[in-house]
């Protein structure tokens, strides 16, 4: 069988049939954010990505959408620095984040994120308050308007002038170590320290502004003693009324380990108080009941060597701190609870069979009741009245865009309200297949198929492995886009093997510590599904992946060499070396174990002792500010390719971290992946991209 992909389009040419077509097109497409509903569910907000001018950074805008889907989106907010996490409080003000200049300040200088408030009837924003850490989060109490903010803050600073000093101090000095007195040091892509997200409570914000001047409210730090490594945290709501704020409080779980409770602080400073503390799990996501008086949480059982984690949605009194689980038979994950409107029902989001639903459930209990169907959501808003849900909905033909949902019918297709970011064409189509494995598991997967892919014409494909690994495909992803392949050609495989959400508890249990086992063999048997189809060319495939894909990546090239080729991008090498290395190895050491204890699963599972059987070339991906996975684990990949001559090739990013997030990098990411498949699959000449 045979056909051959088109090569990348030139840049030059036009027009492109699709934005897919070009990168340079693809890069500068617009993305969807946050969603907020105003108090009186009348007005939403959505956030807008946008590439500056000079097409080097991204700029995030706040739009309106109209909930009721007559009006046009119309843009609300402009400003070189951008704006972003919009909120709305109970007089119809929008608040949100930007690092747009204070035009009442005294000095200038680097701005840092402040809060920002748009007039109801519109009109020029003013400033709110700021901290000289900035501003991260905020939350507003939906009856009394009261705010409180997260901001970084170090160690004594409390107060905005002795936080501004210490950092004045520590800058003239010219010092910028951290001395770790706990664990973790860093997180994601930053280091953790000096400062900590301390919880400043702000009260309610004026109606007016009569000294035109912006002058910032007062703040009363809710959180004196939070210290490094994570300080108060961003997981925190207030009660309709404000007079509480719940928030999930990192402690000590064992010598290096953390989980999470739940706490109560009462806003007017007269306590603190744990409200749900379980020594076996993490309890977080809290939010009020209408009527202030319960609790709907998360609770996430710690896992162990024998058991991954699972999930429940615990109701929890207020008063009495008495806990009820509202989930207990549900075998699935749930995530982001909240009450409805009358406080009867529950709404969550969890991932089930390729998809991320959302349900409803009545507080009193009952089997939960999924009211979507395609699509994954989040950001779920619930209608004052109760007459509707919203949400951004994605699927992977679909960005995000905001929709309109009945807050009751089961495996609905929701309203698609006009909004700003929408694309209106793919280079192909999408279609679920299934494929059944030797122990009678089905596995599902997404199968991205380029236009003209036919029996005559069958299409290269490439395996496309999910990062996480306790996660699915099910939504769209602009990091990751298969479309972008598709534009080229190649269909693309998606598949949810063991160890992703949304299957049941068992199916994760598959490959727990045992990711070289199930997870490979579950991929293997959707590739042959894939195969068998008349429109696939079998003889001209590939695979990659990122993160835990990476891990994947890596382990099949030491277990078959049935593909072309493999990329690997952030992947998993030396087990070992990377849970002592990685920013949380207390929670992959408790899957793993102890190495010097327990080294089986190390010894069975690190693709690094596999390195010789080797033979497929490979490209290795990797930023240099991967806390997550750290960039060793890619220079030791490399390191043993080069030394055993296997062709392949490192595009190494010095200040990308664990996804390639700037536009011109990504740009270069996609352009690599498409010349080292080209050369490997397709046979063509070899095309170094011209700026690397």
């Amino acid at each position: 069988m045979s056909s051959s992909a088109p090569a990348p389009a030139d840049p030059a040419a036009e027009p492109a049939p699709t934005p897919f077509h070009r990168l340079s097109d693809f890069v500068t497409l617009p993305r969807i954010g946050a969603l907020a509903l105003s108090a009186d569910g009348s007005r939403l907000a959505v956030s807008l990505a946008t590439l500056d001018p000079a097409k080097k950074k991204w700029q995030t805008a706040l739009w309106e959408v109209d909930p009721a889907g007559a009006r046009p989106a119309r843009r609300l907010t402009r400003s070189v620095p951008g704006e972003s996490a919009p909120v709305w409080a109970p007089d119809g003000s929008l608040l949100f984040t930007s690092a747009r200049p204070d035009p009442g300040a005294a000095e200038a200088g680097e701005p840092k994120p402040a809060l920002w408030s748009l007039p109801p009837g519109g009109g020029e924003a003013r400033p709110v308050l700021a901290r000289p850490g900035g501003i991260s989060a905020v939350a507003v109490a939906a009856d009394s308007g009261d705010l409180v903010v997260a901001s970084a803050t170090v160690p004594g600073g409390s107060e905005a002038e002795a936080d501004e000093q210490r950092r004045k101090q520590r800058a003239d000095a010219g010092i910028t170590a951290i001395l770790h007195e706990a664990y973790p040091v860093r997180y994601w892509d930053h280091d953790l320290g000096p400062a900590a997200p301390h919880l400043f409570w702000a009260g309610q914000l004026p109606d007016e502004d009569p000294t035109g001047a912006g002058e910032p409210l007062p703040l009363r730090d809710l959180t004196p003693e939070a210290t490094p490594p994570h300080g108060a945290g961003e997981d925190f709501t207030l009660s309709p009324d404000g007079r509480l704020l719940a928030r999930a409080e990192e402690i000590p779980d064992g010598p290096a380990g953390h989980r999470n409770r739940v706490v109560l602080i009462a806003t007017d400073g007269s306590g603190t108080r744990v409200l749900v503390d379980d020594p076996l799990a993490d309890v977080y996501g809290a939010r009020f009941s209408p009527d202030g008086t319960s609790l709907i949480c998360v609770r996430e059982s710690l896992s162990s060597y024998a058991e991954p984690p699972d999930y429940t949605l615990l109701v929890v009194d207020v008063e009495s701190g008495t806990a009820r689980d509202l989930t207990p038979e549900f075998d699935r994950w749930p995530s982001a609870p909240q009450f409805s409107a009358d406080g009867t029902a529950v709404y969550f989001l969890a991932d089930d069979d390729g998809r991320h639903a959302v349900f409803r459930v009545p507080v009193d209990g009952g089997t939960p009741t999924r009211l979507t169907g395609d699509g994954a959501y989040s950001h779920l808003q619930v209608a004052p009245d109760g007459t509707a849900l919203y949400a951004l909905r994605s699927a992977y033909d679909s960005p995000s865009v905001p929709v309109r949902l009945d807050p009751e019918a089961p495996l609905q297709d929701p309203v698609v309200l006009p909004s700003p970011g929408t694309v209106d064409a793919l280079p192909g189509t999408l279609t679920e297949v299934r494929a059944t494995t030797e122990d009678g598991v089905e596995v599902q997967a997404w199968l991205v198929l380029p236009e003209g892919a036919s029996a005559e014409t069958p299409a290269p494909l490439v395996l496309w492995i999910h990062g996480g690994p306790l996660m699915s495909w099910n939504s769209w992803s602009w990091r990751w886009c298969p479309w972008v392949l598709a534009a080229q050609g190649y269909a693309v495989l998606l598949p949810n093997p063991a160890l992703s959400q949304g299957f049941g508890q068992d199916f994760v249990r598959r490959g727990w510590g045992e990711w070289g086992g199930a997870p490979y063999t579950d991929l293997m048997a959707a590739v042959d599904a894939a195969e068998a189809r008349p429109d696939i060319d079998a003889d001209r495939t590939a695979a990659m992946g990122g993160s835990f894909g990476g891990y994947m990546a890596n382990w099949v090239a030491t277990q078959t060499d049935r593909f072309r080729a493999i990329v690997t991008h952030a992947g998993l090498w030396h087990i070992d070396s990377f849970t002592g290395t990685t920013d949380a190895a207390y929670y992959w050491e408790k899957e793993w174990g102890d190495p010097l204890q327990e080294p089986k699963r190390y010894e069975q599972n690190s693709p690094h002792r596999y390195a010789d059987a080797i033979r497929t070339p490979m490209l290795v991906i990797h930023g240099d500010k991967d806390y997550r996975v750290p960039v060793g684990e890619a220079l030791h990949l490399w390191y043993d390719l080069q030394k055993r001559g296997v062709p392949s090739k490192f595009l190494y990013f010095p200040d990308e971290n664990h996804w390639v997030l700037t536009s011109g990098n990504s740009a270069v990411w996609y352009e690599t992946v498409l010349a080292f498949l080209g050369e490997h699959v397709l046979e063509q000449e070899w095309r170094r991209p011209e700026l690397l």
